[in-house]
């Protein structure tokens, strides 16, 4: 596994914007693909994003796609998030996630996911 640490969550009203950071640990940070998932009260959590070992594929869950943009810096070692024209239903605690793997299609579901980071607060007032 590796060590992830994430930045970025907190209050904003609807419409903002947020970004989210996820800073991992070790040197081979390239052989990760990377994802978020997210969980709000009451209910099961869910795929939010993922980006490949090199960054050049990414998918979205439709209802996020066009306001958030998901990108990594390798030589940092770190993925962003980048949440736009946010929404209510868009609060929930937000899990960085890598797994091991450099396919060209970054995994979605939670159990192809080996690291978990803490879990950052997003919450979205009306």
């Amino acid at each position: 596994q590796v060590q992830l640490e994430e930045s970025g969550g907190g209050l904003v009203q609807a419409g903002g914007s947020l970004r989210l950071s996820c800073a991992a640990s070790g040197r081979t940070f390239s052989s990760y693909a990377m994802g978020w998932f997210r969980q709000a009260p009451g209910k099961e959590r869910e795929f939010v994003t993922a980006i490949n070992w090199n960054g050049g594929t990414a998918y979205y869950r439709d209802s996020v796609k066009g306001r958030f943009t998901l990108s990594r810096d390798n030589a940092k070692n770190t993925v962003y998030l980048q949440m736009n024209s946010l929404k209510p239903e868009d609060t929930a605690v937000y899990y960085c996630a890598a797994a091991a793997t450099r396919s060209l299609h970054p995994p979605t579901r939670e159990g192809d996911f080996g690291s978990w980071g803490q879990g950052t607060q997003v919450t979205v007032s009306s």
